[in-house]
């Protein structure tokens, strides 16, 4: 695959994961495994209005002296609103991890580089698909965050089975990789849900009864899929 020139900058603490608010709605997911504070915000033409969330890439870089010309893979999970449409907003931790050895804080005090990049397939490493119920769900009312998913990374259509019917119908993507659905009925949600997410290349997994009867706003549940699987 083709590298490409770009710009890439750090935002947030020298060794930190940029913000743990980023507009994809990973919260404090990105500190921790696999995505161990490797991100970036991305400009418009990462971001893609939220569908861009969860898509991997390598960049590296060259034209710093302290550059190890080696690549670090980030996902995106944050929208950069003031970048060039191609530009990574870098973490400090992956920025300076482009660096030679003892080199990251020379690194990041250039502030900005021109790096390469390529988009990648993500691998989280026997990770699942994992679903935090958004704090504004209710019994009428069901959105997911969705993280972690191989290989493309993002998400072209995800549907929600409930219990009470033999089909999936259509969420929307509410903001950054939070999807919503709005029941038409005025019946509660009947749980568990099933969830059948579709990737940018058209391959389907279905996490099935994935959302437990009595979930609640706010709670993780983990899959026991994922699209490498």
């Amino acid at each position: 695959m083709a590298q490409s020139p770009t710009i890439a900058t750090w935002y947030g603490s020298p060794n930190g994961a940029g913000t743990n608010a980023g507009n994809c709605g990973y919260g404090g997911a990105v500190e921790t495994s696999p995505f161990n504070k490797f991100i970036a915000a991305g400009g418009s033409s990462l971001f893609r209005g939220g569908e861009g969330c969860g898509t991997c890439y390598q960049v590296k870089c060259t034209s710093n002296p302290a550059c190890s010309g080696n690549p670090v893979t980030i996902t995106i999970s944050d929208r950069c609103p003031e970048c060039a449409p191609f530009q990574f907003d870098m973490s400090g931790t992956a920025f300076g991890a482009m660096a030679l050895p003892g080199k990251a804080d020379q690194l990041r005090s250039a502030g900005r580089l021109n790096v390469q990049y390529q988009r990648v397939q993500c691998n989280y490493h026997g990770f699942t698909i994992t679903f935090t119920v958004d704090p504004g769900s209710n019994p009428f009312y069901f959105a997911t965050n969705i993280e972690y998913e191989d290989g493309d990374g993002d998400l072209s259509k995800v549907e929600i089975q409930q219990a009470n019917t033999n089909s999936f119908s259509p969420m929307q993507l509410s903001f950054g990789a939070t999807w919503k659905f709005n029941d038409p009925s005025p019946s509660p949600l009947q749980a568990p849900f099933s969830l059948r997410l579709t990737n940018g290349s058209g391959k389907t997994v279905v996490a099935s009864n994935v959302i437990s009867v009595g979930w609640k706003p706010g709670q993780i549940f983990r899959s026991n899929v994922n699209f490498n699987n």
